[in-house]
């Protein structure tokens, strides 16, 4: 056997291993989910809650917990997770920088911006003002970071880094400014998305931002083959016949598209998006038709765990917001990526 067919048996027996890996996790998301709904507001038995949920008992307020409460909350979480964890694949894929994600290039930061502007002000609360402000203020940041870091050369990973930063803390001085000239209560609300938190995610936020999302995300998914090209490089890309400007144009509209809606519902919850990928592409390797669906199914399950853990009291008696829980953990991941790849800063 020679060597390029030792090569490209190895990679069909990883895609293969990985296509079982992704069939066992979109099992587990299911038991995952059940488990997410023994936690939560009120103390309801686990047994109840399993009757809730075939119709065979429980009082009105239990049910009204179980199935208006706990039900679209795990479904928001799990929901965000997989839309910031595609996006994070495809904006590492698109700028070919393994620290690119949403909340490092402050994307996150801009779509917050948005969103607390329509929840302090009450934009267009009939017909969605947040997702709508949420999605047009991080397409905003992200053309603004791209625009700042490409160069003849490409997009330099320290130059898109620094615009990202730039960037994320304007918008995030904006959102400060905020609490300054808003009530107490729009101010509440504000803080509120900030922190990132799945707390007051009811079917209304599972009517008005998942719908966001699931179309980002099918947007994303459509440009899989493209990503695959691209991460080798703009101009073999480009002569192969990728058009480079429309996949682009595409992949900067899906993750507007999926991180405005994750914060619409949530917030901004750091570092899924830097995190997921990385694991993901460990374990199936850079194909991006097995690593989309392989983010999706972990992004889901990583946020659901997130959220029964910020939930549960494991770590203290009140409810510990998502984003914070997210940001302890991706910080040293964060960094860890730095180390690792520190010669390319220098």
């Amino acid at each position: 056997m020679s060597q390029e067919e030792e090569i490209q048996e190895n990679l069909e027996k990883k895609e293969v291993r990985a296509i079982f890996i992704i069939m066992g996790l979109s099992l587990l998301i299911f038991v995952i989910f059940v488990v997410s709904l023994f936690y939560g507001v009120g103390e309801i038995p686990r047994q109840t809650v399993l009757d809730i949920l075939f119709n065979n008992g429980g009082s009105r307020g239990q049910i009204y917990v179980v199935k208006d409460m706990r039900i679209p909350r795990a479904i928001c979480a799990a929901t965000v997770g997989a839309g910031l964890a595609i996006s994070g694949m495809a904006m590492q894929a698109l700028f070919r920088n393994p620290m690119a994600s949403p909340s490092t290039l402050g994307i996150s930061s801009g779509a917050a911006f948005g969103a607390s502007i329509a929840i302090a002000f009450g934009i267009g609360t009939s017909i969605g003002g947040a997702p709508m402000m949420a999605f047009i203020f991080c397409l905003i940041t992200m053309l603004a970071v791209y625009a700042l870091s490409i160069t003849r050369h490409g997009t330099p990973v320290t130059l898109l880094l620094l615009a990202g930063v730039a960037i994320g803390s304007f918008f995030g001085g904006l959102t400060s400014f905020l609490h300054f000239i808003v009530d107490a209560e729009a101010l509440q609300n504000v803080v509120y998305w900030t922190l990132g938190s799945f707390d007051r995610c009811y079917w209304s936020a599972v009517r008005t931002g998942v719908p966001i999302i699931v179309v980002g995300v099918i947007i994303l998914c459509f440009t899989i083959r493209e990503l695959n090209i691209i991460s080798l490089g703009e101009e073999q890309a480009e002569s192969l016949g990728v058009n480079t400007r429309r996949v682009k144009l595409t992949i900067l509209l899906g993750t507007s598209l999926t991180v405005g809606g994750c914060v619409a519902i949530s917030g901004v919850i750091g570092f899924v998006g830097l995190i997921i990928p990385h694991i993901c592409r460990a374990l199936t390797g850079p194909n991006h038709k097995i690593l989309a669906p392989m983010c999706i199914v972990s992004g889901a399950i990583f946020m659901m765990l997130m959220d029964i853990l910020s939930k549960s009291g494991v770590i203290l008696d009140s409810v510990i917001p998502v984003g914070v829980l997210t940001s302890l953990l991706g910080a040293p991941f964060f960094i860890y990526i730095m180390r690792k790849k520190k010669t390319e800063f220098w």
